[in-house]
């Protein structure tokens, strides 16, 4: 994996890059405001074009598969974002207020040779070799409360994949569920995943997704459940690997909640691997050292590292990182801390509150490892 940070005006662009000498190159990009003077449309216009002058300069015009907006004010600020959103690529907008004092960022994912198109039913779809990758982003139904419209959301997720011929627990690899007010209408979300689980035949005894489950929050304030998801189509069941890091952690099925804390996916030339939103928990489902946002900092760490080494990688493979704080406060220390650990990947620290009080930092992030095993086609 390689590393680099660009500057341009107003805008700070981090880079990881993996490019094998043959095969699919892959890019993550996470550009951040630097001028927090400017005002949101101005803070917009920077981070679009650098954005664009980026991929054009220095990416071929590679193309687009994903991406998220982090902003500071869903409500004010969507309608001028959606104004400026004219691709194919998939596009996640959730209110995660960036913690450097600006209004906008943008997590960005590449990848050479990928054909990008939109489908009828609101999914994308990224081909490339024998696999067709398909991104969802925005999934949200407005209704009565946080169980119904976990429901309404994950039946229609259902309902996308049956279209190509997948299914939630044979394709499914990665969600992310943004819970509007996380301390009232996390449970709600959490039972009505849990029946729809059971519906569909993920158990203990089979698998869970790998999920993050956080604060945040779409412009319509009716919505309480906002999810985006990532699913495979034409991959092999012996591809995809689970996470446990039994050391440090316990299933997540022993408190209820139900999902994977990391999950690795073979191919031919490379293993994917998508971390979990990890917290300070222990391996009895405990929070580690309440109150202390250092400590809790270096458990979350290595229960992410030992995550990381079940799928035989380490920090040194982690191409973003995507870190959540309850208190702002918080912001000055954890950015020390992880501009030491980590002085060169891309990392972004957003305001979204943890799903258990006493949790007051997680984070995800995504791995890659060049691998070989001609079983498989390659990415």
């Amino acid at each position: 994996m390689n590393y680099n940070v660009f500057s341009f005006p107003g805008v700070t662009v981090n880079l990881s890059e993996y490019k094998p000498h043959n095969g699919a190159a892959e890019y993550h990009l996470i550009l951040q405001i630097s001028d927090i003077r400017l005002n949101y449309p101005d803070q917009l216009h920077a981070i679009s074009s650098v954005f664009q002058q980026f991929v054009k300069e220095y990416l071929a015009e590679c193309p687009v598969v994903f991406k998220r907006f982090f902003l500071s004010d869903a409500a004010n600020q969507s309608e001028l974002l959606y104004t400026r959103i004219n691709e194919k690529s998939a596009v996640s907008v959730v209110e995660q207020r960036p913690l450097n004092g600006s209004k906008i960022a943008l997590w960005a994912y590449l990848v050479s040779d990928m054909q990008v198109r939109s489908q009828p039913n609101g999914l994308i779809e990224a081909s490339h070799s024998s696999y067709s990758h398909l991104w969802g982003t925005g999934a949200q139904i407005p209704a009565s409360s946080s169980e119904y419209q976990t429901n309404q959301v994950l039946e229609t997720y259902i309902r996308q994949l049956n279209q190509y011929h997948c299914s939630l627990a044979d394709n499914c690899i990665r969600t992310w569920f943004f819970i509007q007010n996380v301390d009232v209408n996390y449970s709600g979300m959490v039972t009505e995943r849990n029946k729809v689980f059971d519906e569909q035949g993920l158990t203990e005894d089979t698998h869970y997704i790998a999920s993050t489950g956080i604060g945040g929050r779409t412009a319509n304030p009716k919505v309480a459940v906002l999810m985006d998801s990532y699913a495979i189509s034409g991959i092999k069941e012996k591809q995809i690997n689970h996470l446990y890091a039994l050391t440090h952690l316990n299933r997540t099925s022993e408190y209820g909640v139900r999902f994977e804390r990391g999950t690795s996916i073979d191919y031919g030339d490379r293993r994917h691997v998508f971390i979990s939103g990890t917290a300070s928990i222990d391996r009895h489902g405990n929070v580690i050292y309440p109150g202390d946002i250092y400590r809790q900092t270096q458990r979350m760490w290595a229960n992410v590292k030992a995550l990381l080494a079940e799928a035989d990688c380490s920090f040194n493979n982690i191409c973003q990182m995507i870190v959540y704080l309850r208190d702002s406060s918080d912001f000055t220390i954890v950015k020390e801390l992880f501009e030491k650990q980590f002085p060169v990947t891309p990392f972004i620290i957003v305001h979204a509150p943890v799903c258990r009080p006493e949790w007051l930092i997680e984070m995800e992030c995504i791995a890659l490892l060049p691998v070989k095993n001609k079983e498989y086609a390659i990415f």
